[in-house]
């Protein structure tokens, strides 16, 4: 199969654009359909779990804190990004549909990029919650409400809906003359710019600058809020006030890890030592996939509040019920 520039458009004698792109991750890896299939469990469990703590919160009103709407926008985007990724992946290899349409994938890589972005942020907006709750307890009420949580969300979406845009518009000054085959498990951003033919710094300079937006920004903030925390709690004279108000932050903590941790150290060791392309193609995919499946049952689902809401919600549904049969009877 000659897949190196059958299915170009020529423009003009310097600008060629490819009608497809060839995805090549999962080469040559043994026994991978078993992957696949764990894939298509998390995708489920995703859509279940987020999708219950969405229901919950939605239909309980206690829930309506500045709080849980931080936790809300964390469990669309994990939803949202699941469904950008997962099913077309499985589309992708487990049924060997491999050639994807240029604009089909450069839609793919925005959505796919954009929603892993906003789950970025939401992890900062957690850490200013919590460090205006430790740090300034008598004043939480009046600077976190649940206006300027919207308002901080509505611009994050804002923001990195323009960031992401940017960065996969400026894909189309590109000519792709020579391989259309991506080195990824989807339209990545670099394994793709990388195949043009022309130049490509601009690409390059802007890669660079989404990445400290999405990464190392946030990074700095949240890391900036914990030493702010600490700093607010080594001060609490109570033992239990401390570890109470650690508690708080523990599951966030976790979060963070199972976000940055993996992506960063397969970068890392990309860029250094080097390595496995199938590997790095495994590492990358766990990390894009497997943080959506934990994050509500991590910080959400076994919280106090949620649960009495989940009860609620079941008493209410039973008592409906039984006025329901008790109208029934009577008429």
């Amino acid at each position: 199969m000659n897949r190196e520039g059958e299915n170009t458009t020529m423009f003009n004698s310097t600008f060629v654009r490819p009608l497809h792109f060839y995805l090549g991750g999962f080469y040559n890896i043994p026994h991978v359909k078993y992957y696949y299939v764990f894939l298509c469990f998390v995708y489920i469990m995703t859509v279940l779990s987020n999708g219950f703590l969405l229901s919950v919160i939605y239909l309980v009103k206690t829930l309506h804190t500045p709080r849980y709407i931080i936790v809300f926008n964390l469990a669309l985007t994990d939803l949202c990004g699941s469904t950008a990724l997962i099913p077309k992946l499985l589309d992708t290899f487990l049924f060997n549909r491999r050639y994807i349409a240029y604009e089909a994938c450069l839609a793919y890589m925005f959505f796919v990029l954009f929603f892993g972005s906003m789950q970025s942020w939401t992890l900062v907006i957690m850490a200013y919650d919590r460090f205006v709750a430790i740090c300034f307890p008598l004043r939480y009420n009046i600077i976190v409400t649940r206006k300027s949580i919207v308002t901080i969300l509505l611009c994050s979406w804002t923001s990195l809906v323009m960031v992401i845009g940017a960065l996969v518009g400026l894909l189309e000054r590109l000519s792709f003359c020579a391989s259309v085959v991506i080195q990824s498990f989807f339209c990545d951003h670099g394994p793709t710019y990388r195949l043009a033919c022309n130049n490509t710094y601009i690409n390059y300079i802007m890669a660079n600058f989404t990445f400290a937006v999405v990464i190392c920004i946030p990074l700095v903030l949240i890391g900036a809020t914990y030493i702010c925390i600490s700093i607010a709690l080594s001060r609490t004279v109570s033992r239990e006030e401390r570890h109470k108000a650690m508690g708080t932050c523990t599951s966030h903590l976790i979060l963070v890890a199972l976000f940055f941790i993996p992506y960063l150290g397969t970068n890392i060791t990309v860029k250094t030592n080097g390595i496995d392309p199938n590997m790095r193609i495994l590492n990358s995919s766990l990390s894009h996939t497997v943080p959506s499946l934990l994050n509500p049952i991590i910080y959400a689902l076994k919280t106090k509040e949620v649960i009495n809401a989940f009860k609620r919600l079941c008493k209410r549904k039973k008592i409906n019920k039984l006025v329901s049969q008790l109208q029934t009877r009577t008429s």
